[in-house]
């Protein structure tokens, strides 16, 4: 009974979803059709000032402002990536309006293809994403994308890097109850390894609480008294969001954290941030110019990955068929270190439908169970979050892993999903330029 009631509430929100998807695309309509009519206004206004010229648009999107109750400035942003949306990327448009894709979704396709002018590739483009974009959530698609308008942008990643780089800043934005929000824009290979090197550091303090917690409960039931000056122990309540804010104000004003509770060699000082980049051994080479990239969460300039590259101890060499980008091997035998090398290159990220935490912070979960008999191949483990490996085991959801790394869930409803791996983009060298007929050599014999 609980698991029909789940599957009509399913059916239930998945039509409401999309009722509202067509309503919302249908509004883009109309904000595109409003643009549109603000720029033929603009346009009979030739001999006017800039000024001038611009209230056309302006009053427009005024108009619409105070009906809908939010900023002129914001609703004029709208009019124009909604006649950006309706008039460049109409298939995303009308997968939209049938609900087959978000408002996300339309979103990431947009933003990561804003830069493809020529209509052929765009739509060359459009076309390889929003047959993902259907399947997967607009989190996951963001970083395909990104390698799609990569590969198909006649601009280099490293010439657009270089130009987005110039726009790196910090601000501050202040916020209520005497709260504000520090915010930075810099290269995205330095951004993570901030958040990572925080992240680890607050593990490690979460980490030392615990172990005196542990010291309190023995010597509570061993009866005995306390060895401290005060009365209580005192614990660390703090969540682990907090504990990084704490490091990272306390680290930029002091340089290091003054307070380390941690017994970590060299102190929180010593932690040092973790990131995983995957670069194509092309790109390395020189051959290519794209298709690095962070977590499998965001691009990164070949400059940076070379750089990485070259620093790293060690890194592992993982085989891509040429034409689907599926990871076929690495280049280490399959004991269980090695094991995990090749699922990180193959999961990127937690397998459970829609989640993005990365594999390399994930369990490793057996599909079959490895006390009913499962063995411990990369056909019958995956990457799975604690989140989503916890519920897994407790909710009664079941898996079936298929040759290639295909995921076929079966929820507690009875309701069935797929997850396959993250796809490849594969980058191809240009062809040698061709030589005039004129300039080739003879040979004397």
């Amino acid at each position: 009974m609980d698991a029909a009631r789940t599957r009509e509430l399913v059916a239930e929100a998945r039509r409401l979803r999309v009722v509202i998807a067509a309503a919302e695309a249908e509004l883009a309509r109309t904000h595109a059709d409003a643009y549109e009519l603000a720029q033929e206004q603009m346009s009979r206004l030739r001999d006017a000032s800039t000024r001038e010229r611009e209230m056309p648009l302006r009053s427009m999107a005024a108009e619409l402002a105070v009906d809908a109750r939010v900023s002129d400035r914001t609703l004029q942003t709208q009019l124009f990536e909604a006649h950006r949306t309706v008039t460049q990327f109409g298939p995303s448009w009308e997968a939209w309006r049938e609900g087959r894709v978000s408002r996300a979704h339309v979103r990431v396709v947009v933003d990561a293809g804003a830069d493809l002018s020529d209509d052929e590739v765009r739509a060359a483009y459009e076309a390889e994403v929003l047959a993902y974009a259907e399947t997967t959530s607009a989190g996951r698609v963001r970083p395909f994308a990104e390698q799609v308008a990569d590969k198909h942008n006649p601009k280099s990643m490293q010439e657009r890097h270089d130009e987005a780089v110039l726009d790196r800043r910090v601000w501050v934005e202040d916020l209520r109850d005497g709260m504000s929000m520090l915010g930075v824009i810099g290269p995205s290979v330095e951004v993570h390894g901030v958040h990572d090197r925080l992240t680890r550091q607050g593990k490690a303090i979460k980490a030392a609480d615990r172990a005196v917690r542990r010291e309190a409960a023995e010597r509570d039931a061993a009866g005995e008294p306390e060895e401290r000056e005060s009365d209580s122990v005192w614990f660390d309540e703090r969540t682990l969001d907090q504990i990084r804010t704490d490091v990272l104000l306390d680290m930029m004003l002091t340089s290091s954290p003054s307070v380390d509770p941690t017994a970590v060699e060299g102190g929180l000082g010593a932690i040092r941030a973790h990131v995983q980049v995957t670069v194509p051994a092309t790109t390395l080479a020189g051959t290519t110019t794209g298709g690095a990239e962070l977590d499998g969460k965001c691009a990164v300039d070949p400059e940076t990955a070379k750089i990485l590259a070259g620093n790293v101890p060690s890194f592992d060499r993982v085989f891509l068929d040429p034409v689907t980008g599926a990871v076929l091997a690495v280049d280490r035998r399959f004991v269980t270190a090695e094991q995990k090398r090749y699922l990180v290159a193959r999961d990127i990220r937690c397998r459970f439908p829609g989640c993005r935490r990365p594999a390399r912070d994930c369990d490793w979960d057996h599909r079959e169970d490895w006390a009913l008999g499962g063995k411990t191949d990369v056909d019958n483990v995956g990457a799975f979050c604690k989140r989503h490996h916890t519920m897994k085991q407790a909710a009664g959801w079941t898996v079936v892993q298929e040759p290639g790394g295909r995921l076929r869930f079966t929820a507690p409803s009875g309701l069935k999903y797929t997850d396959d791996p993250p796809p490849r983009v594969v980058f191809m060298p240009d062809p040698p330029p061709a030589q005039d007929p004129a300039d080739e050599v003879v040979a004397p014999f």
